[in-house]
C-alpha cells in the first residue's frame, strides 16, 4: 500500500492500520515503521503517524541502534515531532534496553573475562556517557546480583567504594567484577582507571573480597584487567 501522506490513518482499510494489525497479527509483522507510528500516536495535518515514523528512520539510516542513541531535542527536529512523541520513542528504546540489559544474568556463572563482557555489554549499549556497573559473584563464581555505582559525563564516572562494598555485602558476595564504558572507543584504560583499579582492590582484600576483574567497555569490544595482568 502507498501511503497518502494526506490521508488520515481513520480512512485507511482496517487491515492496514498499525493498531488494528498488531490485535490480529503477531508484533513481527509489522514493519518498524508501522511499530513506531503506534508509538507516536497520531499524526498532524500534513503528515500521518506512518510518514512521520519513516521520517524518524530516515534520520536513524534506517538502523535502530542509531536511533536508540537519539535524544529527544534531535527527534524533535522532525515534523510532527514535539516533546511528548520524541518522550515516548526514547523511553520505548531505553526500555528496550533495560530489557536486554537483565536477560538471564542472575545465577549465569562467570568463567572468563568475555563471559563476564557478555553479561556486562548490554547495560553500556547506546551509551554516550560513562557508567559504572558491577557484578557481584558467589565462591563459584556465580552472578549474585548486577548493580549500576554510577553515572558520568563524556569522559569520566565516579566510583564510590562504600556503594560498591555495600552491594557486595548485601549480596553476600565472595567476589567482584568491576566495569565501567569509554563512549570514546579508545579501550585503553586511563591512569586515573588504574588507580581506582588499585584503590578498589585494597578495599577489597581489607574485606575478604575477591576483585576478580576490571573491564573497559565498548560496543562489542572490551580491555581486561586481569587478562593484561594488570591486578
Amino acid at each position: 500500500m502507498n501511503y497518502n501522506n494526506k490521508l488520515s490513518i481513520k480512512l485507511w482499510a482496517e487491515d492496514d492500520k498499525p493498531r488494528e494489525k498488531l490485535r490480529n497479527k503477531e508484533s513481527s509483522a509489522l514493519s518498524d515503521a508501522e511499530l513506531l507510528a503506534i508509538l507516536l500516536g497520531s499524526g498532524n495535518k500534513r503528515l500521518s503517524a506512518i510518514e512521520i515514523a519513516k521520517n524518524i528512520l530516515m534520520m536513524a539510516k534506517k538502523d535502530l541502534n542509531a536511533l536508540a542513541k537519539l535524544n529527544t531535542v534531535e527527534l524533535m527536529k522532525i515534523p510532527g515531532i514535539g516533546l511528548a512523541k520524541a518522550s515516548t520513542v526514547v523511553a520505548a528504546m531505553e526500555l528496550g534496553r533495560r530489557r536486554q540489559s537483565t536477560v538471564q544474568a542472575i545465577h549465569k556463572k562467570v568463567s572468563s573475562s568475555f563471559s563476564a563482557f557478555e553479561l556486562l555489554k548490554t547495560n553500556y549499549f547506546d551509551l554516550q556517557v560513562e557508567e559504572f556497573w558491577i557484578l557481584i559473584l558467589s565462591r563459584s563464581n556465580q552472578v549474585l546480583g548486577k548493580k549500576r555505582i554510577s553515572t558520568g559525563g563524556v569522559s569520566g564516572t565516579v566510583a564510590d567504594n562504600k556503594l560498591i562494598f555495600k552491594c557486595v555485602l548485601e549480596h553476600l558476595g565472595s567476589s567482584l567484577i568491576i566495569s565501567h564504558n569509554h563512549p570514546s572507543g579508545n579501550l585503553k584504560p586511563s591512569k586515573a582507571d588504574e588507580q581506582l583499579t588499585k584503590k578498589i582492590k585494597m578495599a577489597c582484600q581489607n574485606l575478604d573480597i575477591q576483585l576478580l576483574d576490571h573491564l573497559i567497555v565498548y560496543n562489542e569490544s572490551y580491555f581486561s584487567f586481569a587478562d593484561e595482568g594488570l591486578l
